[in-house]
């Protein structure tokens, strides 16, 4: 008997929502009505030629290649990465786009948190399950249920160096969370900066990227829906030339 195949959608509508200056983007859309005279010198013809006298249908974007749900590239976290020049979004292997996927579940953390490697141990020993090399891992903070709300962009806990690195040292190419960002917010890291002093904090979980080379997916929805592990992740960038990151829409594949 064929197994039956569940795809799920594991990324965010495109679409101008509150938050930071550097999230916001504008669609302008063309209607059926508004293209017509265009289609009409195109074609050389009529309205009356056109289907009940209509054109296409069509938009025009203008979006920061971090907006909506997207993959990071070396690039972003710097020029360098593992003592050579770094690689952009159109340059990294696509073999890393697609294989075994594996949820960690990190609800239970707070807004602004860390996420230690401890964390991360303790769960998968919780799934009974081992990371190998080029699983893709996703780690769930149920953030994404903030969608649409100014809270998205500073309520959720997120990754630091050390656990990057760890699970960048267990093989992993393609790691991502649903939420705003990989590293916490903002307001959290700066709080523990002026506190400790420590310059290692701030955006540390993006900077293990100068270390070691991996990509990693930001704004995921979704993973609530998957089993914690069992499943194929297919999340391939649009490449964009030079770019430090590219738009994506993720999907999961359970063979149920």
């Amino acid at each position: 008997m064929d197994r039956v195949r569940k795809i799920i959608d594991l990324s965010l509508v495109i679409e101008p929502v509150p938050g930071p200056e550097h999230q916001l983007l504008q669609i302008r859309y063309e209607g059926h009505k508004e293209t017509v005279e265009y289609m009409t010198k195109r074609f050389q013809c009529s309205k009356d030629d056109l289907p009940g006298g209509l054109g296409w249908a069509n938009e025009y974007v203008t979006i920061g290649t971090h907006v909506g749900t997207h993959i990071d590239a070396p690039w972003h976290y710097h020029p360098v990465s593992e003592g050579r020049k770094a690689k952009t979004i159109d340059e990294v292997p696509v073999e890393w786009f697609y294989g075994d996927g594996v949820v960690i579940d990190m609800r239970h953390k707070k807004p602004g948190e860390l996420i230690t490697v401890e964390d991360l141990k303790k769960a998968l020993d919780k799934i009974s399950y081992r990371i190998k090399p080029f699983d893709i891992v996703l780690i769930m903070t149920g953030a994404d249920k903030l969608w649409g709300s100014v809270d998205y962009w500073t309520k959720f806990p997120g990754m630091g160096r050390e656990s990057t690195l760890w699970l960048c040292e267990q093989g992993v190419k393609v790691m991502g969370i649903d939420a705003a960002g990989w590293d916490r917010p903002f307001w959290a890291m700066v709080e523990e900066f002026k506190k400790t002093g420590d310059r290692s904090v701030i955006w540390g979980a993006h900077f293990a990227g100068i270390e070691k080379e991996y990509c990693q997916i930001e704004k995921l929805t979704n993973l609530d829906l998957l089993p914690h592990y069992g499943f194929k992740v297919a999340c391939f960038p649009i490449k964009i030339k030079g770019g430090s990151a590219g738009w994506v829409r993720p999907v999961a594949i359970v063979e149920e």
